[in-house]
C-alpha cells in the first residue's frame, strides 16, 4: 500500500533515484516506437539466503511501470516539483514563525505539479506478468527470486530500485535469522538504527523481523509490522546525572513505570558493582540489567581475577564475556535478585553468539547491532538480468517451480480502492 510504503511517486517515475543509464536506455526503446518484450529474472548468488523486500518491490513496480506520454512536459514539471520541495523543506525549519500566508502557495503549488504529472502518467502495471518468491522464503545461490514479463520499455528505469530493495532485506533478514539461530530461543533485540541512514529503518526493521527478530530500537524500525521500538537505559542518561548509574535507572522507572526497567551498568566499568547497587535500589522493581563493556576494556571484575591470578587464562577478558555474564549472574543470586535478567549487547555476532552459547553463559537475551549488516564480499547483492528473447553470455532462464504468480490486477485494485479512514 502506497501509505505504508511512503514510495516517492514522481522521483520513481521520473527516474530521478535510478542509475543513469537505465534512464538512458528508456529514452533509446522508447524512440524506437516499438515495444520490446522481455523476460527478467532476479536473483543473488549466495547460498541459503532469506529473501525479503518483494512486498516493496511490488509496490515500486506497482507505483513506477509506465511512462509520461509527454516526456519533455514531464521534465519540466519534475524540475519544478523538486524546487518547490527544497523550498517547502527550507520554509518547515521556522515553520513555527513561518505565516500560513506564506507556506501556502507553495504547498498547493507543488499539489498542483504533481497531480499535473499523474495526469501525464501512463500506468503499465497490469501488463506485466510476475511470479516471485515471498518475504521469509527461502532462496539459493543464483535461484530466480523474481521473474517479470512485459514491456522493458515501461519498467527498466526501475531495476536500481528493485535490486536496491531486496539487496538490503536479504541482507537483513539472512543476517538476523542466523543470529537467532545462534541465539538458541533466547530474544534477539535488533539495534541496528545507528548503523544506516535514517532513511532505511523502516524496511531493515522489517527484515530483522522477518529473520526473527523480537524488537527493535526505534518506532519507525516497527512501522511496517505494526510494532513499536523498545529500549533499556543509554549511556548519555547516566553521564547527564553525573555518572550516577543508580540515579538513571530510578529516574527511567519513575518515568516509564509501566515498562520493564533495565539497567545498563557498564558505565563505571564495574558491571557486578554497579548491577548490585542498583538491584538494591530497585528490588522487583528492577527487570533486568544490560552489559556492554566496550571491545577494548577489561571489567573490574575480570581484572580482579587476573590481579589475583585467578582463571586469569580462560576466556576472552576484553568486552562482554561468557565470564562477565556469570560473574553478574553469581551476584546477584547470591544477593537473593535471582529474578533480575541479563542482557547482553556490544558487538554480538554470530560467532559470538555460539561461543555464549556453548559456554551456557547466564544470559538471557541479545542486542545486536552492526552484524545484521554485513555484507562483506557482496553477499545478497541482487541481480536483474534479461533472460528472454536473449540474455548475456554465462546467464539464461532458469525455470522454477517455486515461484508463485502474482496477481497484478487484485494489487492494482486493491491499491487504487484504498482510501483514508
Amino acid at each position: 500500500m502506497p501509505d505504508l510504503f511512503r514510495l516517492p511517486i514522481e522521483k520513481i517515475r521520473a527516474g530521478y533515484k535510478s542509475d543513469t543509464y537505465f534512464n538512458r536506455t528508456r529514452d533509446i526503446l522508447r524512440r524506437s516506437g516499438q515495444k520490446h518484450p522481455v523476460e527478467v529474472q532476479l536473483f543473488q548468488k549466495e547460498p541459503g539466503a532469506m529473501v525479503c523486500g518483494v512486498d516493496q518491490v511490488l509496490a515500486i513496480l506497482h507505483a513506477g511501470t509506465g511512462h509520461y506520454h509527454d516526456a519533455g512536459r514531464a521534465d519540466r514539471l519534475f524540475a519544478e516539483y523538486l524546487n518547490l520541495e527544497r523550498l517547502l523543506y527550507r520554509l518547515w525549519l521556522n515553520l513555527d514563525s513561518c505565516p500560513y500566508e506564506e507556506f501556502e502557495p507553495l504547498n498547493r503549488k507543488k499539489f498542483e505539479v504533481s497531480r499535473e504529472l499523474a495526469r501525464l502518467w501512463e500506468h503499465h502495471f497490469a501488463e506485466l506478468k510476475i511470479r516471485s518468491l515471498a518475504d521469509g522464503d527461502r532462496a539459493g545461490a543464483y535461484e530466480p527470486v523474481m521473474q517479470i514479463e512485459g514491456d522493458l520499455n515501461e519498467f527498466v528505469h526501475l531495476e536500481t530500485l528493485l535490486v536496491g530493495a531486496l539487496t538490503d532485506g536479504t541482507m537483513i533478514a539472512t543476517n538476523t535469522s542466523g543470529v537467532v539461530e545462534a541465539a538458541a530461543g533466547k530474544p534477539v533485540l535488533m539495534f541496528g538504527a545507528r548503523h544506516q541512514s535514517h532513511e532505511s529503518q523502516t524496511g531493515s526493521g522489517y527484515a530483522a523481523w522477518i529473520g526473527g527478530a523480537q524488537d527493535v530500537s526505534t518506532d519507525e524500525q516497527g512501522e511496517w509490522w505494526g510494532s513499536k521500538g523498545i529500549g533499556t537505559i543509554p549511556h548519555a542518561l547516566i553521564a547527564a546525572l553525573n555518572g550516577d548509574s543508580v540515579a538513571a535507572t530510578v529516574a527511567f522507572a519513575e518515568a516509564f513505570a509501566d515498562l520493564p526497567t533495565v539497567s545498563l551498568v557498564d558505565f563505571d566499568n564495574d558491571s557486578v558493582g554497579t548491577a548490585l547497587a542498583v538491584a538494591e535500589k530497585l528490588g522487583r522493581g528492577l527487570w533486568g540489567v544490560r552489559l556492554d563493556t566496550a571491545h577494548d576494556m577489561i571489567d573490574r571484575s575480570i581484572l580482579d581475577l587476573i590481579e589475583k591470578d585467578l582463571q586469569a587464562a580462560l576466556g576472552a577478558t576484553t568486552g562482554v564475556t561468557p565470564r562477565l555474564a556469570s560473574l553478574v549472574r553469581g551476584a546477584l543470586d547470591r544477593a537473593g535478585f535471582d529474578h533480575v535478567r541479563i542482557l547482553v549487547s556490544g558487538g554480538m555476532t554470530v560467532a559470538k553468539i555460539h561461543a555464549f552459547e556453548a559456554a551456557r553463559a547466564p544470559v538471557d537475551g541479545y542486542g545486536v547491532g552492526s552484524a545484521l549488516y554485513d555484507r562483506a564480499d557482496g553477499r545478497f547483492e541482487y541481480t536483474q538480468d534479461v533472460v528472454r528473447p536473449r540474455a548475456k553470455r554465462g546467464r539464461a532462464h532458469i525455470d522454477s517451480e517455486r515461484l508463485m504468480t502474482v496477481d497484478v490486477h487484485a494489487v492494482a485494485t486493491a491499491v487504487s480502492g484504498s482510501h483514508l479512514d
